[in-house]
């Protein structure tokens, strides 16, 4: 499937001209700006968890860790294509060289790849601290915290290179208007002159292969968190353990229930759905998750929600004692300038 003998007869195309979303082209400025809101929200979020993250010494624990790692693959995610989004839906720039949007769909995909690993990587932290608790410190140390992270990017890079690659190479010697709003591989692939299904198919089996081993995990894990949490005498340590692991189940939801719809909506083609429909799911599945999931973890987290208010204050404190110091150090020059 990685070696089929395309023949490059003709020149690939020097951009490809994006679409948006076919059949919405009238709500393309109301997209731009519900976009650039989420998109500016995510970024501010998630560079506020990253902050407090790596500033607080006290959240040095891996799933604080995880949290990082997977608010900054949300910020790559969602930069590599949602400001070219809001270009094409506002000022109707709708071009991208060949290699940008090679570069695009790569780091898409990669990301997502990440993602599903990062999140199955905080369901085993979770089970260690519930499940395991004596052991946790021995079990997750830094270096195993930091393998992990390893194997999720190499695991990302190996599944992931082969279908950039695929695309990248077949002869595209026909139109080069994408059906989309950004470089989606399957809306890519259907320009070339030969046959697409092989690179499909291929990312089909691959997403499936990723997310299905990885929910089935998830979902051992959390299995046994819940007997684990069920057989705790007290009230209040139950609901604290079940509060624990609420904001995960919630970021799990919205990463892989829209994602896989994506998927296979796209894959199905318009029998199932439009066609702006697929492009809008789409779209949304990039910009939705990394825009919510610091607002989940931040109210969810206890820990988190602790430091971010803390930290806001402390900035408007100072800020106001340092406009105080300002008005008095201004009032005081203009008393020394009056006569005596």
């Amino acid at each position: 499937m990685l070696g089929l003998p395309y023949n490059h007869t003709t020149e690939a195309p020097a951009t490809f001209i994006l679409v948006g979303i076919p059949g919405l082209q009238s709500s393309h400025l109301w997209l731009a700006v519900s976009l650039s809101i989420m998109y500016t929200t995510a970024l501010l979020a998630n560079t506020l968890i990253v902050t407090i993250i790596w500033m607080d010494s006290t959240l040095q624990e891996p799933m604080y860790c995880f949290l990082c790692v997977l608010a900054a693959v949300d910020m790559v995610m969602a930069s590599s294509v949602v400001p070219n989004m809001v270009s094409i839906f506002s000022s109707g720039d709708n071009t991208i060289s060949f290699n940008a949007c090679f570069t695009q769909m790569y780091l898409v995909h990669a990301a997502t790849a990440v993602e599903s690993g990062l999140l199955l990587a905080m369901a085993f932290d979770r089970y260690v601290a519930i499940c395991k608790p004596l052991h946790y410190k021995r079990i997750l140390t830094h270096r195993v915290m930091l393998e992990m992270t390893v194997i999720i990017s190499i695991r990302a890079t190996v599944f992931m290179t082969p279908l950039s690659w695929m695309v990248s190479h077949l002869p595209f010697c026909g139109s080069n208007v994408v059906l989309h709003s950004y470089c989606e591989h399957i809306a890519v692939a259907k320009l070339a002159c030969a046959d697409p299904r092989p690179s499909s198919l291929y990312s089909l089996i691959v997403s499936s292969i990723i997310v299905g081993s990885d929910v089935a995990f998830i979902a051992a894990s959390y299995i046994l968190i819940l007997q684990a949490v069920f057989s705790l005498s007290s009230k209040n340590a139950q609901l604290k353990a079940l509060s624990t692991c609420g904001s995960h189940v919630g970021v799990m939801a919205l990463y892989y229930l829209p994602g896989m719809a994506s998927i296979y909506v796209a894959w199905l083609g318009e029998d199932v759905a439009p066609l702006c429909t697929q492009v809008l799911l789409a779209d949304l599945y990039l910009i939705i998750p990394p825009s919510l999931n610091p607002i989940i973890y931040g109210l969810r987290t206890k820990q988190i929600r602790k430091r971010t208010w803390g930290l806001l204050i402390h900035y408007l404190f100072n800020h106001s004692n340092l406009g105080s110091g300002i008005q008095a150090l201004e009032q005081t020059r203009q008393l020394q300038r009056l006569p005596s």
